[in-house]
């Protein structure tokens, strides 16, 4: 692989994301999208956490460029067993969506929210968080909810947890749209009780 000047610095970061982004922020601006890409695809079959995320923030910010990364993010989400980068692919995802514009973006949106692997769904139920602080979700908040509560059963302890926050963050704003939905669930179900007690858990 090739030697990178930065790796030996950013591998020994050890918590926040904020150098990451930098980085990737540095190459983006200084390279060729080509360049770039290929730079991204690089870094991520690095051994390091670190320098994968770095890779993967790039693709994020040339997702809206070329979509056909957003493939490659998704192979991410379901094989990079770093919680860390699972969490860079959540912003990674949410780049993209604001560089498209959201609204333009609901088709990935509804897309990946489709996928069956739990972790491609979280990039997007948690990516976008606050959803309602979001472009076009701030004037649409129940399709935000509708939108975030399609996981609300799934097998994901994982996931639960992520849609649960997500329609909480919500709750503070639109109690009414939130507690609207949530009082359709079955609540028989105990993986969406689960949820629904994350929903209304106080801060």
């Amino acid at each position: 692989m090739q030697e990178f000047d930065f790796i030996q610095r950013i591998i020994k970061t050890e918590h926040g994301f904020k150098p990451f982004e930098d980085e990737a922020s540095r190459i983006f601006r200084s390279y060729s999208l080509e360049d770039s890409k290929n730079t991204a695809l690089e870094l991520l079959h690095h051994d390091f956490c670190q320098v994968r995320s770095v890779g993967i923030f790039i693709l994020g910010f040339i997702a809206s460029e070329d979509k056909a990364v957003l493939s490659v993010l998704k192979e991410c989400a379901r094989n990079d067993e770093s919680w860390q980068v699972q969490e860079i692919i959540a912003k990674a995802f949410d780049q993209f969506c604001r560089d498209n514009g959201y609204e333009h973006s609901l088709p990935e949106i509804k897309q990946w929210l489709g996928e069956k692997h739990p972790n491609i769904c979280r990039a997007v139920t948690e990516g976008l968080r606050i959803w309602t602080s979001r472009p076009y979700f701030k004037e649409h908040p129940q399709e935000a909810i509708r939108l975030i509560s399609l996981h609300n059963a799934s097998d994901s302890e994982y996931l639960r947890k992520s849609v649960g926050n997500s329609l909480r963050d919500i709750h503070k704003k639109y109690p009414e749209y939130v507690e609207s939905e949530i009082s359709q669930w079955d609540l028989s179900d105990d993986r969406i009780a689960h949820t629904y007690k994350f929903v209304l858990r106080k801060q």
